[in-house]
């Protein structure tokens, strides 16, 4: 049995993994990447054979983090594997995390769980935004971190955060046409800008590198529009089996998003949309653990004390699921929840320094994130009213808009997702709600005059996420411990 399981190998995880280890632990990381680092540091695979190439700007620290990781002899991993629920007996301490790897699966026994699990991409109805070339900016910026590939020659960006000029400028950088950048909110105000300089300390080098990111942008002639919104994409409709995206409408919107003049056509090969990201919270509500709905954080997010223990026994968090607040605050947080998930089960290891430290860290951290925040949240009314009669709003289940309004109007006392989902199926798919969540939330909350806080969420059940059919009836082969026939998994570990 392992006395910490973290679920994540981003930077949240990785600092916890290594500050728990460094005080006896013996920890396990399970991510489902081959290599460390999390989206944000995302590594091609060990065979590429060429020179390693540093991070992104204002993470100097970066590498550093990922090497003690992985040369750590307290932690062990089991990489290219997918955590899909945690099980636990409610009359003994050890928790069970269910993991799937190449088919199959095991439990995976731990004292203490750590759900770092990070974010994924804000998703956003409209017409047209299921077709092939449509793509949020985290996909395909792990194309080119991962993989060296472009998903496209020609490719417009559209949405209001700031990660949309660092995916510009890589694609640039790769050989990509960028035709444009659109932004639905404009630059930000003297208010907003007076307000920002406090997180300046620290964080020059990330602020400078996207200020040269926009100037090799400019440079190169690419168009960066404001207060410009996508309003559909639409395909040649070849029908020749390769209807794809060909072209998007943009059009001029106010400061709420909503559209005030004609839109424009704008030829293009791909898509990609960047509104920001939401935190990745299904195992944690698997759990039970209680959430709250913090918009400028990112939508629901896990409720946690100042030890980052969340309200379920045994289960702590950081990173992105505490909200979405970057690298620089998952590190911090991480880091937090390791030496206290070590002074939770050896308290005699911990050095108040360390730990003190820890939290000032978070503070000072936490400072530019509420700028970040504060300036590019999301107007989720204005998303919300992107999508028309016949959008897909659930792609799993194929329900549209027109399919929830109808329910709607025709069941007055329905007002929570949950009793829309029951009603419409939307959110019942393999995907359990993450793509269309928000945009029922969004439905739900207008039509009712509720704020979404009060219309709820969808519930996560294992499998959290899907995995082969054979792995989840492997389940039952277990007795918390090894999966009969679970080689991959025994090999993956042993290999680390």
């Amino acid at each position: 049995m392992h006395d910490l399981a973290i679920i994540g190998a981003g930077p949240a995880g990785l600092a916890a993994a290594i500050a728990a280890a460094d005080n006896g632990l013996d920890v396990v990381i399970v991510d489902e990447q081959q290599r460390a680092g999390g989206q944000i540091f995302r590594q091609p695979p060990s065979e590429f054979s060429e020179p390693r190439r540093p991070f992104a700007a204002g993470y100097p620290w970066a590498r550093q983090l990922i090497e003690d990781a992985e040369s750590h002899p307290g932690i062990h991993w089991i990489t290219g594997a997918t955590a899909f629920g945690v099980l636990r007996d409610e009359t003994a301490e050890p928790l069970s995390v269910a993991v799937s790897v190449a088919g199959t699966s095991r439990q995976l026994p731990a004292r203490r769980v750590l759900v770092a699990t990070g974010a994924y991409d804000l998703p956003v109805a409209f017409p047209g935004w299921t077709l092939p070339g449509v793509m949020m900016a985290g996909a395909v910026q792990g194309f080119i971190k991962s993989q060296r590939f472009l998903v496209a020659e020609r490719l417009v960006l559209a949405g209001s955060h700031p990660l949309l000029l660092v995916v510009a400028d890589q694609l640039l950088a790769a050989g990509a046409d960028v035709a444009e950048v659109a932004f639905a909110r404009g630059l930000p105000t003297v208010s907003e800008a007076w307000g920002s300089l406090g997180a300046v300390p620290g964080h020059l080098g990330l602020l400078a590198e996207s200020a040269a990111a926009v100037v090799r942008l400019k440079r190169a002639g690419v168009r960066i529009s404001t207060k410009t919104i996508v309003t559909s994409a639409a395909s040649s409709g070849s029908g020749a089996g390769i209807d794809r995206v060909s072209a998007v409408e943009l059009a001029p919107v106010d400061r709420d998003w909503r559209v005030i003049g004609p839109s424009r056509r704008v030829e293009t090969e791909a898509l990609v949309l960047g509104y920001g990201f939401q935190p990745s919270t299904e195992l944690a509500r698997q759990l039970g653990c209680k959430l709250d709905w913090s918009s400028p954080k990112g939508g629901w997010v896990v409720r946690h004390d100042d030890r980052m223990a969340t309200t379920s026994r045994g289960i702590y968090v950081a990173g992105e699921p505490t909200g979405v607040a970057g690298a620089e605050q998952s590190r911090a947080e991480g880091t937090l929840a390791g030496l206290c998930i070590a002074a939770d089960l050896k308290p005699s290891s911990i050095d108040n320094k360390k730990m003190d430290a820890a939290v000032t860290s978070i503070r000072s951290t936490r400072r530019f994130s509420r700028v970040v925040e504060r300036i590019f949240m999301p107007n989720r009314r204005g998303l919300t009213a992107l999508a028309d009669a016949g959008t897909t709003v659930c792609r799993c289940e194929l329900v549209t808009r027109g399919d929830i309004d109808s329910v709607l109007e025709q069941n007055a006392f329905i007002d929570t997702v949950s009793a829309t989902k029951l009603e419409c199926r939307s959110g019942m798919g393999p995907c359990q709600g993450r793509y269309c969540e928000m945009t029922v939330a969004g439905l739900v909350s207008e039509q009712r005059s509720r704020p979404i806080d009060q219309v709820g969420r969808f519930s996560a059940h294992v499998p959290v996420k899907p995995v082969p059919l054979s792995a989840y009836a492997a389940l039952a082969l277990t007795d918390g411990g090894d999966a009969a026939g679970c080689e991959q998994c025994s090999a993956a570990e042993s290999e680390s």
